[in-house]
């Protein structure tokens, strides 16, 4: 079998990280990179976590661009990229293994299953949530603030199992990193030349509610399901409310307490 690092970009991630290396120990190396200007303890609890694994700190600029410094530091082939809010199950494990006995793809992608406000998400779009996690070590992130993909290789292939991905905390840390990304999107449309008039500042966020609330479903998930779809439009609303600014000031940062999150 193919030697395999498991990778956890972390952040802020004291009450996620033990559990998450717990979880890839499976690996051949477990690869800890925490956020410079973490806080909360990250680092010395992910030291604690195994005295078998390695924990580093970079100062982090934003997702993709952290990934890209860390792969090319793993000690293996193999890279399986974990997020702390993420658990591989039983079924994902073993398929990890099963695929690096005689790997007939470069990269390969996992289902992951979205926990909200303590209930698993079936509907609103997220019940297809694929991402790539397992993917040999020449691969990379594209340069994009948000939304970045593995780039990098020839074959894609899928794993059985999946990811159980909890994407809330609480709701301090949740805004923090919706108005972040939606910050970062605003910058990145405003480099891709996107506009901000009243279809996407207006009419864009309620589309994006209809398509996710009664299009795909999102009622059936009940009040998470509610609130997950308002906050999707929330987020697009902001993202282009934001651009409009940048437009309108070219050259101005957008600055404030609220944008300062957590790696």
């Amino acid at each position: 079998m193919e030697k395999i690092t498991a990778m956890i970009p972390a952040g802020n991630e004291a009450d996620n990280i033990v559990e998450a290396v717990k979880s890839v120990l499976w690996a051949d190396e477990v690869y800890v990179v925490v956020d410079e200007s973490s806080a909360d303890g990250t680092y010395e609890l992910a030291k604690s976590a195994s005295p078998d694994i390695r924990v580093e700190k970079h100062e982090y600029g934003y997702s993709a661009k952290q990934k890209n410094w860390a792969i090319p530091r793993a000690s293996h082939p193999w890279i399986f990229l974990l997020d702390a809010d993420e658990r591989p199950d039983r079924r994902l494990v073993d398929a990890v293994k099963k695929a690096l006995e005689n790997p007939a793809c470069d990269a390969y992608e996992v289902k992951r299953r979205n926990v909200f406000l303590g209930r698993a998400l079936k509907s609103g779009g997220l019940q297809n949530d694929r991402v790539i996690r397992l993917f040999r070590k020449e691969c990379f992130y594209e340069d994009k603030r948000v939304h970045a993909e593995v780039k990098g290789y020839k074959k894609l292939g899928s794993l059985a199992g999946r990811l159980e991905h909890h994407t809330f905390k609480d709701w301090n840390s949740y805004l923090i990193k919706l108005h972040r990304y939606s910050k970062w999107g605003a910058e990145q449309a405003l480099i891709g030349g996107q506009k901000a008039g009243f279809v996407n500042v207006v009419l864009r966020p309620i589309h994006r509610f209809i398509k996710q609330y009664f299009l795909r479903l999102g009622f059936l998930d009940g009040i998470p399901g509610a609130v997950n779809a308002y906050l999707g439009a929330y987020s697009v609303f902001l993202k282009y409310t934001l651009l409009h600014e940048l437009k309108r000031e070219p050259g101005k940062k957008i600055e404030g307490e609220i944008f300062k999150a957590e790696g």
